[in-house]
């Protein structure tokens, strides 16, 4: 029972909970910013096969360039991290009355006094990996990401790509002579595209822990206004060069 509710708490539906956030994100960017595409192609009156091609060669090249994004950011945070956390090693070798002196200041600050402060400090610096550990969390105010840089990249690609096909589909049905009139093909794409950023949205929230319909509202509107100012945008691109 212990178990089961453990793994509850680690997920949110099918995602492990510590991935979600890139889940959510590149999902997000990848429905926005292929509607985006849909939108301009449609307002500047291109074919299906250019809005097909446009919007997939968006979706890979995006998600590749988000997720490399994701990757260098992780893994710059965990090599800063890394470094700090030598450097403090060092410091407790080398400098070590120094250190103390800092970890009494901590805890002296905490509101801890006399003996007890005295008892706090020698039980803390006793174990040199514990009195590190308390120097990152408490003096420099860092901890450790256990998510990898590879695995965040690896979920924002994926959920961008999978997320941000969704308002292809559409099209790529009617490529394929599914007898989808061509004027409904915006509409069908839009309401896809709903769908998914009313899911995106509440996964959003469930990460971020606002109201889940706030959530939906505010990924929706985002969603809306990007599309709508691309739809402008090709409109106007299509009177000016076509």
């Amino acid at each position: 029972m212990q178990h089961h509710e453990l793994q509850s708490q680690d997920k949110i539906l099918f995602f492990k909970k510590e991935y979600i956030s890139e889940f959510v994100y590149g999902g997000v960017d990848g429905a926005i910013t292929t509607f985006a595409v849909v939108a301009g192609a449609e307002g500047a009156s291109l074919g299906i096969s250019v809005v097909i091609i446009l919007g997939l060669a968006n979706l890979i090249a995006d998600g590749f360039s988000m997720s490399v994004g994701n990757y260098f950011s992780t893994k710059v945070s965990r090599d800063n991290f890394d470094r700090h956390k030598a450097r403090e090693y060092w410091e407790v070798e080398h400098l070590s009355a120094t250190e103390k002196d800092e970890i009494r200041e901590i805890y002296e600050a905490k509101g801890f006094k006399g003996e007890l402060l005295n008892q706090v400090v020698e039980v803390i610096t006793a174990d040199k990996h514990v009195w590190v550990d308390t120097m990152m969390k408490e003096e420099l105010e860092m901890t450790k990401d256990d998510k990898t840089p590879v695995k965040t990249a690896s979920v924002t690609f994926i959920s961008f790509v999978i997320v941000g096909a969704i308002p292809l589909l559409a099209y790529i049905f009617a490529g394929l002579d599914s007898g989808i009139a061509g004027k409904e093909l915006f509409l069908y794409s839009s309401v896809l595209t709903g769908i998914a950023l009313t899911i995106v949205g509440a996964l959003k929230s469930m990460v971020t822990e606002r109201n889940i319909l706030a959530g939906i509202a505010e990924t929706l509107l985002l969603g809306g206004l990007a599309a709508s100012l691309a739809y402008f945008v090709g409109d106007v691109l299509e009177q000016v060069f076509l």
